[in-house]
């Protein structure tokens, strides 16, 4: 198996808990937050944050001090400039080998290069999604949980639309699109599972 899976999802659809349920069914790694983390070491966006993983921050490698001291490009836009940062990081974790990668346009940034993916879609009906953000972040309220999975997607829409031109969650844009509610995760994981196997 030598293809990186990206996996894109709707706000409370699961597509963390599947993407990281297929990377160790599989295993390879699983890169979503520690992208940010990358990006943040590389960028110096975040200084405390920084500071907190001073550690690393001291092994970091010769391609995150390449991308740091080209940052004598002046930017006028932060987000663009996190961006570029944040695409840099991801094609270095797809040079590294098979990975799951989750979000971020990923799909898109890869597709660009050229590298061999399978684009997954993750989504599911608001009783599913609601049911699911209300165990992430404790709020019980119907209404106050319609208004943060609206502003979440709202937001993944933009940026995806922003960065790719493309709809976000447009099915022409993925090689499986999966309802997680309908399906149940297991089920999503083992497709995901068995098409990176079937590419070998």
């Amino acid at each position: 198996m030598n293809k990186i899976i990206t996996i894109s999802r709707e706000y409370g659809a699961g597509g963390h808990s599947i993407g990281k349920q297929v990377a160790e069914k599989l295993g390879i790694p699983f890169y979503d937050r520690d992208i940010v983390r990358e990006t943040v070491k590389a960028s110096g966006f975040d200084p405390e944050l920084v500071e907190e993983e001073q550690e690393d921050v001291s092994r970091t490698n010769s391609f995150f001090k390449t991308i740091c001291s080209a940052s004598s490009i002046y930017y006028n836009d932060t987000q663009e400039a996190i961006h570029d940062v944040q695409r840099a990081v991801i094609l270095h974790f797809a040079q590294e080998g098979p990975c799951v990668i989750l979000g971020r346009c990923a799909d898109d940034i890869l597709r660009q290069a050229g590298a061999e993916c399978i684009n997954v879609f993750i989504h599911a009906d608001e009783t599913h999604r609601a049911v699911r953000v209300s165990e992430l972040t404790g709020c019980t309220n119907a209404t106050e949980l319609q208004k943060m999975i609206a502003k979440k997607d709202g937001s993944r829409h933009t940026y995806y639309n922003h960065y790719t031109g493309k709809k976000w969650g447009d099915s022409h844009n993925y090689h499986m699109t999966l309802d997680s509610g309908a399906l149940g995760y297991d089920t999503c994981v083992k497709l995901i599972v068995e098409a990176a196997q079937a590419e070998d």
